[in-house]
């Protein structure tokens, strides 16, 4: 059994460094792409605060196809180019959202998120997922977590 708890006065500096070795803990030796998106899925809920989803999409023929997440039940296609993470696969930089509602083409899966934080995971210079979170508050993510999740993305691509 894993135990990752942080205190929680723990910087997101630290909290997201942490996130990156629980996740590089959590996926050695382990070859299944689907089982170790799902652990992390449910590691990222446990170290990032005030979510209401975290999960996955995946690239399949050359659209995004719903993976692993933790939150309400969410789109199962997103067209590249469409979306907060659409636009995140299509052009393999990171999309920091403060208000969806105020973001051209934003899909509302969750009608309760305000802000998105989608980094694309690039294995071989190809996005082959992202990794998409919601809050419900606006203006959630900052650099800090986006810098976060990229490094943690990285250290995970070849396992997924």
């Amino acid at each position: 059994m894993f135990d990752f708890t942080l205190p929680a006065d723990t910087s997101d500096e630290e909290r997201y460094r942490e996130l990156a070795n629980a996740a590089d803990a959590l996926t050695d030796g382990e070859s299944d792409g689907v089982a170790n998106m799902a652990n992390l899925a449910a590691l990222i809920w446990s170290f990032v605060p005030d979510l209401n989803w975290a999960g996955f999409y995946r690239m399949v023929d050359g659209e995004l196809v719903l993976g692993p997440f933790i939150g309400n039940p969410a789109c199962i296609r997103i067209p590249l180019g469409q979306g907060v993470c659409g636009t995140a696969a299509q052009s393999g930089e990171t999309q920091l959202v403060e208000d969806v509602h105020a973001f051209p083409g934003h899909i509302a899966c969750d009608s309760a998120s305000a802000s998105e934080l989608v980094v694309p995971v690039i294995r071989d210079g190809r996005v082959i997922a992202v990794i998409d979170l919601d809050s419900p508050n606006k203006a959630r993510f900052g650099d800090a977590d986006a810098r976060g999740i990229e490094a943690m993305a990285a250290r995970i691509a070849g396992r997924i």
